[in-house]
């Protein structure tokens, strides 16, 4: 059990202020690391790094100065990076909630919307990997996490979000999938890329979790899924300690999905 204790190393969690960013800072600093929380919301940054005794750091992850001012910030206080996860991502969000399922539809979805998630969810990654990712293949070691989806993987089933009465609250867009399969694949360049530096690349591509959705929405999840549920915020802390960890020593550019059996059939 050893090969998971993270004590001595430095983990830096983008979009560390989100409903799974929180959860992947307390997983890292229980296995013993020392915790850098970063998200664009600094306030929340910090809340978080309270919660785990660490750093919090302001951070947009579309800026390449934002991203050099917060790499040089730690790096003066630690002197190290040693685990970079990439969770800062953004889903659809409407100013209007009754019109999601019209501009969410395909025919109909924004250019600026599909932009949007292209600046966080795949530029943000890149940049992310190479503006903290480039002290650790300096330095010879290191492991990056780039958090994708099940929907990197496979199409969405539009079909859960048909509520019983036949109306529908939405449709998952375009940008989602196609940006997290961006990232799935990304993570193979950047795997091959570093091999020989020591720096290890992987994906986690979680399924969905409940977080105050419908009950008729998480019934149509559930059914959809092998273990009858949808995921709870703290059933991705074992997976992600492993792939931060030596307990991952022999394993890039792989991905490790953990989603209930929802990409198995």
């Amino acid at each position: 059990m050893s090969e998971f204790d993270l004590t001595g190393r430095v983990a830096v969690v983008t979009g560390a202020g989100g409903l799974l960013g929180r959860r992947h800072c307390s997983a890292l600093a229980d296995a013993g690391a020392t915790v850098v929380a970063a998200d664009v919301d600094a306030s929340a940054a910090d809340e978080v790094a309270r919660t785990v005794d660490g750093m919090g750091v302001a951070m947009d992850v579309t800026d390449p100065d934002s991203m050099a001012a917060a790499r040089d910030s730690i790096l003066g206080r630690f002197d190290r990076i040693d685990v970079l996860v990439n969770n800062a991502a953004i889903n659809d969000m409407f100013e209007r909630p009754e019109q999601a399922a019209e501009l969410t539809r395909f025919e109909h979805y924004p250019l600026e919307a599909w932009q949007r998630s292209l600046d966080v969810n795949v530029t943000g990654v890149f940049l992310a990997c190479q503006v903290l990712g480039s002290p650790m293949a300096e330095r010879g070691r290191g492991s990056i996490i780039n958090v994708a989806s099940t929907y990197g993987l496979v199409g969405p089933d539009q079909r859960i979000y048909v509520a019983p009465d036949g109306s529908r609250s939405m449709w998952k867009s375009p940008a989602y999938p196609a940006t997290k399969g961006a990232v799935v694949n990304f993570t193979r360049f950047l795997a091959a890329h570093w091999g020989d530096r020591g720096v290890r690349v992987n994906t986690l591509s979680p399924g969905g979790v409940r977080n105050d959705q419908d009950d008729w929405f998480v019934a149509n999840y559930a059914d959809r899924t092998m273990l009858g549920r949808m995921a709870s915020p703290d059933d991705y802390r074992g997976a992600l300690v492993f792939l931060a960890s030596d307990a991952s020593a022999y394993m890039t550019g792989a991905n490790l999905v953990v989603d209930g059996g929802w990409t198995a059939w």
